[in-house]
């Protein structure tokens, strides 16, 4: 009888001690050092950890002025960036390039127009240093018209497409080819070639194009 008594009095201890290092133990999210609860990690079993959420660089309007994507107000001598669905917002970024126009990399060729973005050094910027270096925006219009469009009578670059009208300076200009600009179209560009010889046979006029097949061949309206 006397064993069986030593016996119970030692089982019911082990049933105590296993309730109060029940007692002790943490959230099943477990508890960062500063007091917050973590998140559950799976894996070996009866441990957790604290999962600290990696730092993300802002996304989206306002990340890098005049990104790619993003869209400026009306106006393009004074212009400010505008989240795309608002209502100032007027144009969105196709391209985006460092530098001058004359020494970067050629717009799309349906961009309607190029906003020149001089270097600015505001108090703080999207790196955080304070400058915004000069560059360029090729943008598109968010509504029509397109004059970058075929065709369209305006943009930064003349492509196949395109109507063009002589100046009188020997030199020629685009308008749009449905006659509604300022000057009836004269000529149409049909081709784009790498030299003047690979024009077909009723080119009336060479129009300078740029890039990998600079010459344009153009025929009589």
């Amino acid at each position: 009888m006397r064993e069986r008594s030593v016996v119970g009095v030692v089982c019911g201890l082990l049933v105590l001690l296993g309730a109060l290092l029940t007692g002790c133990q943490s959230p099943a999210g477990g508890v960062a050092e500063d007091g917050r609860l973590g998140e559950p990690v799976t894996g070996t079993p009866g441990r957790t950890t604290t999962v600290s959420p990696a730092p993300t660089r802002p996304a989206g309007y306002g990340a890098v002025f005049l990104a790619v994507g993003e869209c400026s107000s009306f106006g393009t001598t004074s212009f400010t960036e505008v989240p795309c669905a608002g209502e100032r917002a007027a144009a969105r970024v196709a391209a985006r390039h460092d530098g001058t126009v004359r020494d970067g990399p050629r717009c799309p060729p349906t961009t309607d127009f190029v906003l020149h973005i001089s270097e600015q050094r505001p108090a703080s910027d999207e790196d955080g240093d304070g400058v915004v270096p000069q560059g360029y925006a090729c943008m598109r219009n968010l509504q029509p018209p397109h004059p970058g469009d075929p065709g369209g009578g305006g943009g930064p670059r003349t492509i196949v497409g395109d109507c063009v009208y002589g100046s009188g300076d020997g030199k020629v200009r685009e308008t749009a080819c449905d006659g509604t600009g300022a000057r009836r179209p004269q000529y149409e560009v049909v081709r784009a070639v790498a030299e003047r010889a690979d024009c077909p046979g009723p080119t009336a006029l060479y129009v300078r194009l740029g890039g990998k097949r600079p010459v344009g061949c153009a025929r009589r309206l």
